[in-house]
C-alpha cells in the first residue's frame, strides 16, 4: 500500500512538471510601466508582474507572447491564448464566447495631455483638432470624433512616442493613460512635464480566461479575486507609481 502510494504520489509530480506554461498574450506597443520590452521578450513591468505571479498561483509558468495588437486578436480567436490580461469590453471588437471575464483589478483613467496647465477641455470642443493616439488602441468615447472627422488621429507606435511627439510639437493635444503619464513625467524637468487637461474615460480593467479543459480556468479565475481581495493588484500598482 505504501509503495502504491508512493507511485501515485510520483506519478502525480511527473504529471505536474510536464503541465505546459500559461500562454499570455502582450501586445508590442504596450510601453512602461505597463510593460517593458525588449528585444521582443517581456521583462518587467505591471503586467510583467500581475501575469507571472497569476501563473505562479496555479502552479504554472507564464509564457509572455509578444505579437502586434491586430495578431492578438487573431490568435484569441483562434484560441491560442489562454489569458490576456489589460482589456475591458468596450475595447474588444470580437465576442470571445470561449473566454470568461475576470473581476476587474484597476481602473485605467484615459486623459487629455497637454504641454501646459489650463482649464479642463472637453474634446468635443476642439473641432479639426489633431489628437496624438496610438496605433490599434480604441478610444470608445472619441470614435465618434474621429469617424466624423471633427478630430484627427495622429498615432504612434507607443504611449511614450505619442507623448514625445506631443514634446515634439507635433501636435497640441494627446491622449494618455494616467500610470503612463505619470511615468513619463519622472524624467522631464518641471518646466517640460505634460499636464492632463481633461479625462476622456474611466474603464475597469480586467483579464479574460480561456474555458477549455486544458486550462485551469476557475482556478485563475479564483486566484485573481484572492489577489484583489489580499491588495495584491494595488502593492503592484504602487511599485510603478
Amino acid at each position: 500500500m505504501h509503495l502504491l502510494s508512493l507511485a501515485l504520489l510520483l506519478l502525480s509530480a511527473a504529471l505536474a512538471a510536464e503541465e505546459r506554461p500559461l500562454r499570455f498574450a502582450v501586445t508590442d506597443s504596450w510601453a512602461m510601466p505597463m510593460m517593458q520590452i525588449d528585444d521582443r521578450r517581456a521583462t518587467g513591468g505591471i503586467l510583467y508582474d500581475l501575469q507571472t505571479r497569476l501563473a505562479q498561483k496555479v502552479g504554472r509558468r507564464a509564457e509572455l507572447l509578444v505579437m502586434p495588437r491586430l495578431r492578438v486578436q487573431q490568435v484569441l480567436v483562434r484560441g491560442e491564448i489562454d489569458v490576456r490580461c489589460y482589456v475591458t469590453q468596450d475595447w474588444l471588437q470580437e465576442s470571445h464566447h470561449q473566454y470568461i471575464w475576470s473581476v476587474p483589478f484597476m481602473v485605467q483613467r484615459d486623459l487629455l495631455v497637454s504641454r501646459r496647465d489650463g482649464a479642463a477641455l472637453d474634446p468635443r470642443r476642439l473641432p479639426g483638432e489633431t489628437i496624438g493616439t496610438v496605433l490599434g488602441f480604441s478610444y470608445p468615447r472619441l470614435h465618434a470624433l474621429f469617424a466624423s472627422g471633427r478630430l484627427r488621429r495622429d498615432d504612434a507606435r507607443t504611449q511614450e512616442q505619442a507623448l514625445d511627439k506631443l514634446q515634439a510639437r507635433r501636435y497640441r493635444y494627446a491622449v494618455s493613460n494616467e500610470l503612463s503619464l505619470d511615468w513619463y513625467n519622472r524624467r522631464q524637468p518641471a518646466e517640460r512635464k505634460l499636464q492632463a487637461v481633461g479625462e476622456v474615460s474611466a474603464d475597469p480593467i480586467a483579464c479574460i480566461v480561456r474555458d477549455e479543459p486544458d486550462v485551469p480556468t476557475m482556478r485563475l479565475l479564483r486566484a485573481l479575486v484572492r489577489m484583489k481581495q489580499d491588495g495584491e493588484f494595488e502593492a503592484i500598482l504602487a511599485k510603478y507609481r
